[in-house]
């Protein structure tokens, strides 16, 4: 990383560009990604731009520094928060902050102190950096990361090869603690295609892996471990519905992933489970989900039972690979890599059988697995309605072309119906999501938390589908709809202010109206009159 990026969040621009003017900062080593005048448009950019080093003043509207650098910390723990302030407030931010805060400044900044503070500043960085991205640190770790037996007992459950009568007798022998209650496996796949320069796609996955099991092993009890090329956590859970804050603290690692060490990496979730035997289930959903990065995109937490929440039930093993490849290329495939896929099962199965009787098995098997497929998928396809014997003695009578024409008629049938069906299923939550905000949009406290809460979703997977069908973000979306509603009570009403900002759902008149003039260009004082002028013009030009 060349530059380090700094935000600076004061409500007397003049103090800015002092600041900004005062040192050299290219030859520091940092870059200036811009400025904030409240507390609430500085997080708004901590959360778009997750800058290393963010210089906040005490005194600002709408949200003070003190609250701003606690939601930092909170929320973007990497970011180091310098705080500078008047010589009334210096003592007390210093004793109030109880954060890992840099440094505290008194105004007026002198410029050589602030260079000397951003120069450590910047040794800091680097060192933290350095030890992110040092070869040697991660080749160590790569070989001395968890013990080889607990690895080997971890492998064994999620591939489903452990007795139930010998889960106990390792888990004391080797010394693990996993009491959940509840448990989830996260598949995490590093991309090998795009590896910063100087590391090998296999230290660029330990790199990862280590950041995973800072971040997210501690909160999760996590279990972390390398599995078939990626790394794999076994989380635990206190209830069923912490995996939808679980999905948004992996979506934050992805993102954290690549701004740090460059890596583009995928988190699947897989299925919760409260049998530990069950954790072969969540894996394999969890791989599932991780698959769907063709769909949504990779460098994001997939959640299966948010992408797929018809297909979960499809937990049983197929044992036939060809016949579970089919599945796979219907649920995320083009049509015609289904029918690559049903010419590849066909010519793998069904047609090099040697035998009347093999035919017949070949033929009740496919037949059993489509109704399992379907049934599993909450579907009803059309020409797949009749009863089973009925099908299995039309199927077994007819030639191989007629067979291959069948199937890839009813995948393709299939593909279109869980098409529809994630469709459907997004529109549902979004529309939804409408009628809560007009509902509830007057409430202060209405937040993207709580309609991923009452909808059961994770804010990551919501706010991507959100804006994928609306063109806008969520707050965007309530934003707007409050000003919509502001505007009209300002126009048909002659209430203050003061008392419309409370009844669209602002306590904060004069953030109310920091708002409506962004929106609008005008205030709402100014919006009313030039209204209500232009409806007395029209009026009279009427008569």
């Amino acid at each position: 990383m060349d530059k380090y990026t700094v935000l600076l969040a004061d409500d007397e621009e003049e103090v800015i560009q002092v600041i900004m003017k005062k040192i050299d900062w290219e030859g520091l080593g940092f870059s200036v990604i811009g400025y904030a005048n409240n507390g609430v448009k500085a997080l708004e950019m901590v959360e778009e731009f997750q800058p290393d080093v963010v210089m906040t003043d005490i005194k600002m509207p709408y949200m003070d520094g003190m609250e701003l650098a606690n939601r930092i910390k909170s929320e973007y723990p990497a970011t180091k928060i310098l705080i500078f302030t008047g010589f009334d407030e210096f003592e007390y931010a210093k004793e109030a902050v109880h954060l890992e805060v840099e440094e505290y400044l008194l105004k007026p900044v002198n410029s050589v102190e602030l260079t000397d503070v951003f120069s450590s500043l910047k040794i800091k960085l680097d060192q933290e950096i350095s030890e992110k991205q040092n070869a040697e640190i991660l080749q160590k770790y790569y070989m001395e990361s968890l013990p080889l037996l607990q690895a080997n007992f971890y492998s064994t459950l999620i591939d489903g090869r452990i007795r139930k009568d010998e889960v106990d007798k390792y888990i004391s022998n080797y010394q693990i603690a996993l009491e959940g209650p509840y448990f989830c496996c996260l598949v995490i796949h590093t991309s090998s295609g795009q590896v910063p320069e100087n590391m090998s796609p296999m230290l660029l996955a330990t790199a990862v892996q280590k950041q995973a099991e800072e971040h997210l092993g501690k909160k999760w009890g996590a279990k972390c471990f390398t599995y078939l090329g990626n790394t794999v956590l076994i989380t635990q859970l206190k209830s069923e519905n912490e995996v939808s804050e679980l999905t948004d603290e992996c979506d934050r690692f992805c993102k954290y992933a690549r701004r740090i060490i460059g890596a583009v990496v995928t988190v699947g979730v897989g299925q919760v489970c409260s049998d530990m035997l069950e954790l072969s289930q969540s894996y394999s959903s969890a791989r599932e989900a991780v698959s769907y990065r063709i769909i949504y995109g990779a460098s994001r937490a997939v959640n299966i039972k948010e992408v797929a929440p018809q297909e979960t039930g499809d937990t049983e093993i197929i044992n036939d690979a060809e016949l579970a490849n089919l599945f796979k290329a219907i649920r995320m495939s083009s049509d015609e890599e289904v029918k690559k896929a049903v010419n590849r099962y066909l010519n793998h199965v069904a047609f090099p059988v040697k035998s009347l009787q093999q035919h017949h098995v070949m033929v009740m098997e496919l037949v059993s697995a489509l109704y399992r497929f379907e049934a599993n998928n909450d579907m009803e396809i059309e020409g797949f309605s009749e009863d089973m014997r009925t099908l299995y003695g039309r199927l077994i009578d007819m030639d191989p072309e007629s067979l291959r024409n069948w199937l890839t008629d009813i995948c393709l049938s299939f593909r279109v119906n869980l098409i529809t069906a994630r469709s459907r299923s997004t529109r549902s939550f979004v529309q939804r999501a409408e009628e809560y905000v007009r509902e509830n949009y007057a409430d202060e406290e209405l937040s993207l938390d709580n309609v991923c809460q009452v909808l059961g979703v994770s804010n990551s997977y919501f706010s991507s589908m959100f804006k994928k069908e609306k063109g806008t973000s969520f707050i965007g979306y309530l934003t707007d709809y409050r000003m919509e509603q502001a505007s009209r009570l300002l126009i048909e009403t002659d209430e203050k202010n003061y008392v419309i900002a409370k009844q669209v759902g602002y306590a904060d008149p004069n953030y109310f109206s920091y708002v409506f003039k962004r929106r609008f260009g005008v205030s709402p004082v100014k919006y009313r009159t030039e209204h209500r002028e232009s409806q007395a013009e029209y009026t009279e030009s009427e008569r």
